[in-house]
């Protein structure tokens, strides 16, 4: 039996993994296939290392290696080793998605968010109801006791003239025509048009 030849790691006879790449990047199958076996576990470890889940890692390493099949023709060997391009593309698969689940994750906390809150129109409507009703109570406090008493009565009790009348034990002309001034101050006190 023959004993290898080695020039630096590589036994003579056997490409390395540079030579591999540029037979890659012609279409050549199996040298894919000497690149898949050769560097699998190195990708698999560095894309592991930045996602921690196995399944994950698994994944973006297929990623990385079909990548590593498409674009073999970019690889240039004057700016670094044949391994060092594929880990950078194995990190930075591994970066993107990392990122990737971090803005999902984002997206839908805002999304969760967003439903929680209440529409626009909403909270508009709202704070023009406390806005009213604030003035209201200012105007209210403009009419004279007897007048606020009978418009409380009958329009926040819900109250009907006779009602407001026994309650306040008056006669109900005198009932009404408190209630006729009351509402007038109200009115104009509110800035209403009649």
């Amino acid at each position: 039996m023959k004993e290898p030849v080695y020039i630096g790691k590589n036994p003579v006879g056997e490409p390395d993994l540079q030579q591999l790449i540029s037979s890659v990047a012609l279409g050549d199958q199996e040298a894919f296939a000497a690149v898949y076996d050769t560097v699998a576990g190195p990708v698999l470890g560095v894309v592991r290392s930045v996602l921690r889940d196995r399944a994950q890692s698994e994944e973006v390493m297929q990623e990385v290696l079909v990548e590593v099949w498409r674009t073999a023709a970019r690889y240039r060997p004057d700016r670094g080793t044949a391994i060092n391009w594929i880990l950078t593309l194995a990190h930075r698969r591994a970066v993107d998605r990392v990122r990737s689940v971090e803005a999902s994750a984002a997206r839908e906390t805002k999304a969760a968010l967003l439903d929680r809150l209440p529409a626009y129109d909403e909270v508009t409507e709202q704070v023009q109801t406390r806005i009213e009703q604030e003035q209201v109570r200012r105007c209210l406090r403009t009419l004279t006791g007897l007048q606020r008493q009978a418009v409380t009565l009958a329009y926040y009790r819900g109250l009907t003239y006779r009602q407001v009348a026994e309650a306040l034990a008056l006669p109900l002309g005198t009932v009404k025509t408190r209630l006729r001034d009351g509402l007038i101050r109200l009115r104009d006190c509110l800035g209403v048009t009649a």
